[in-house]
């Protein structure tokens, strides 16, 4: 079992000072895999202390400096991929595929945007007698969550780095082993001292220092929406930028303009995005929205496509689906599948309890439900599970009308054949990102939501802009 009882706090890993330790738990076999000490306040003091010191010569570095630092870092990822991988499906449950092409590969890639936007990235304008420069934030803190944890991190940290930022950051509690494997890369690769801080630790008690610190003046917070009120609560005081990416309840609008065998297409694809991460995606299309004379094929194709799902151990080769994450995600879920039952929507595939082969590990049934309709529990609330909730509509007003009858508005889907239809559709869903007839997410655009799905967006360029404030100095002619 796998000790991690260090903190890394200004280039150096050190004993955290909170007292406490909880177990990490494989959710492939419900048993620990490491004990975690859990850093304090006090901790977080510290590590801020340390990143304002280093903020003052880091923020200062040239474009080079940092392109030639951020090219280190990618190398050292990339020579510790299969750790990380190895890491993730440990303490997450994500099948092995996954986790090396998916979770591992997506902080890589944000690293390699931010290096490239970084290239070109106009710093400076000149607008008349006025100088207008675009100058690193500072001490940004950092909350992420366990169910990308490469990626969250990957999409905060490489803009901080690129932009002169300098960082504090506590990942889950749930997920810590590929974060002391990141700090190891970071390190290696010659992150300047107090450059980026870890400290490892719980919400309330970290996370809620980091968020309330006057010492910090951005934080960047990845999770659920209740948590997510919280972080802004503590963070008000001292009025410092807050950026969220917050919970979903995505609707995937199939159109009536499609043939059967494209209606047929969208449908099984539909459903088998909700099994990708076992449904812990926060932009997961949870609720099908398809033409109400069509609600009966499209109950049968989910559930053909769900009863086809492999789920696995994720230790095993193959493209299966693996576990959730804990002990609380996994009765929440079966919690949610028991409402939906209760409130009378129809049960297509899946259901309570694990799939018959597997007597351990948090393994979830693929689940369609059909029927459902937008007030009851399963359509409003995030099951973040591979549960999948069809709705009749009878137009497309109606089909826009449910899509947007939701607290959230993160990401929305749409399969039609008539791209008129399709573009009408699209400018009238209320989410930061449309997805048409299956086009995977993008790297290179922005990631981010309306409504209680937060605030700002992360990726790319706006991502990257997110960690600079603008300066005008006037009455100087700088060109």
């Amino acid at each position: 079992m796998q000790k991690l009882d260090r903190i890394y706090i200004g280039g150096e890993w050190v004993s955290p000072t909170g007292g406490q330790s909880i177990d990490v738990v494989n959710p492939a076999t419900e048993e620990a895999c490491a004990v975690l000490s859990l850093g304090s306040g006090a901790d977080v003091d510290v590590a801020v202390a340390s990143a304002r010191k280093a903020f003052v010569s880091f923020s200062q570095t040239s474009r080079e400096e940092r392109l030639e630092l951020l090219g280190k870092v990618i190398a050292g990822y990339q020579a510790r991929m299969g750790d990380l991988a190895a890491a993730i499906t440990t303490e997450m449950g994500a099948p092995k595929w996954l986790a090396a092409s998916g979770h591992a590969g997506s902080g890589l890639g944000h690293l390699m945007t931010a290096a490239k936007v970084l290239e070109t990235y106009e710093f400076e304008e000149q607008r008349g007698t006025t100088h207008i420069s675009k100058e690193a934030i500072g001490v940004c803190g950092f909350i992420t969550p366990w169910n990308w944890p490469m990626n969250q991190i990957g999409c905060k940290l490489a803009p901080a780095l690129a932009t002169g930022c300098t960082v504090v950051w506590k990942p889950s509690e749930v997920s810590p082993l590929s974060a002391d494997i990141l700090m190891e890369i970071l390190h290696d690769a010659g992150v300047p001292a107090g450059v980026v801080n870890m400290v490892h630790g719980d919400g309330p008690t970290v996370g809620g220092a980091i968020a309330a610190h006057e010492g910090i003046d951005m934080v960047s917070f990845t999770g659920s929406t209740r948590a997510g009120v919280m972080v802004a609560q503590a963070a008000a005081p001292t009025v410092k930028r807050v950026t969220q990416e917050l919970g979903g309840k995505s609707a995937n609008i199939i159109m009536d303009d499609l043939d059967d065998e494209a209606f047929a297409k969208a449908v099984a694809g539909g459903m088998q995005s909700m099994t990708m991460n076992s449904g812990q995606n926060c932009n997961a299309p949870s609720r099908m929205l398809v033409p109400e004379h069509r609600m009966d094929a499209a109950i049968k194709v989910a559930a053909s496509a769900a009863e086809a799902v492999q789920v696995a151990d994720p230790t095993s080769d193959g493209m299966g689906m693996g576990t959730v994450v804990s002990e609380i995600q996994y009765n929440r879920i079966q919690s949610l599948i028991e409402k939906g039952l209760e409130e009378g929507a129809t049960l297509a595939a899946g259901g309570l309890g694990r799939p018959e082969h597997l007597n351990r590990g948090f393994y979830v049934r693929p689940t369609v439900f059909g029927n459902v309709n937008n007030e009851m529990t399963i359509a409003r609330e995030e099951i973040f599970g591979p549960v999948l909730c069809i709705l009749p509509y009878v137009d497309e007003e109606d089909a826009v009308s449910i899509a947007n009858d939701t607290i959230y508005g993160l990401s929305g889907y749409i399969s039609g054949s008539n791209s008129e239809g399709v573009k009408r559709v699209a400018g009238q869903i209320r989410a930061g990102m449309v997805h048409v007839n299956g086009a995977p997410t993008d790297i290179n655009a922005p990631f981010g939501g309306y409504k209680r799905s937060g605030n700002g967006r992360e990726w790319s360029l706006e991502g990257f802009e997110d960690y600079l404030e603008t300066k005008a100095v006037m009455g100087v002619d700088w060109s």
